[in-house]
């Protein structure tokens, strides 16, 4: 049996109204987010979009999906900007400057690994942001001067500064209305 090609996933997934993302002929169903998860990446959303009004950068959320060619993929990021007016296709987009994922207990792994090896290899990309869900918790991946990207795990109360937009967002802002709920191991709820 074919792969589907990339073409193949976009017209389903233009027609379906379910998403999925697509790794070189895979197809990954994508499964609903929590309370946590959705305040997080709204909360985020929302701010950035305040910040860059009126300018040449447009602030997408979950139902936007990013293509990395070099991967032959496509991702749902929760959260990106892309500040180029040339890269206007309708249902996905290729030129970000700034991804942002909010971790789950079910994501972390492909967030950390997957996305972001993928994720690097775009030209466009400036900062590769991931947030926890459970915990004030946000690391930056941010390219320097040679165009490697740098890791910073962000100090309690630290801003999330972006460069690609020159604004940053409080962690107070981050995770206004969250209710933070560690995640338990998959057994503690069978402690008597």
């Amino acid at each position: 049996m074919n792969k589907p090609t990339a073409e193949d996933y976009l017209r389903t997934e233009e027609s379906n109204g379910l998403r999925h993302e697509y790794v070189d002929g895979e197809i990954y169903a994508m499964a609903g987010a929590g309370e946590a998860h959705n305040l997080i990446a709204l909360n985020v959303a929302a701010g950035l979009r305040n910040l860059v009004r009126g300018g040449p950068c447009r602030v997408f959320i979950a139902d936007m999906k990013l293509r990395v060619a070099e991967w032959n993929a496509f991702y749902y990021p929760d959260v990106m900007v892309v500040c180029n007016p040339a890269d206007n296709h309708t249902h996905y987009k290729e030129q970000p400057g700034t991804v942002i994922e909010v971790m789950s207990p079910t994501t972390e792994s492909i967030d950390r690994r997957e996305k972001l090896l993928a994720y690097r290899t775009l030209p466009s990309l400036q900062e590769y942001v991931l947030i926890a869900q459970d915990r004030r918790h946000m690391e930056v991946y941010r390219k320097d001067a040679n165009g490697i990207l740098q890791h910073e795990v962000l100090a309690a109360g630290q801003p999330l500064w972006l460069e690609t937009v020159s604004v940053s967002l409080t962690q107070d802002a981050v995770y206004e209305d969250v209710k933070l709920v560690p995640n338990l191991p998959k057994n503690a709820l069978d402690i008597a």
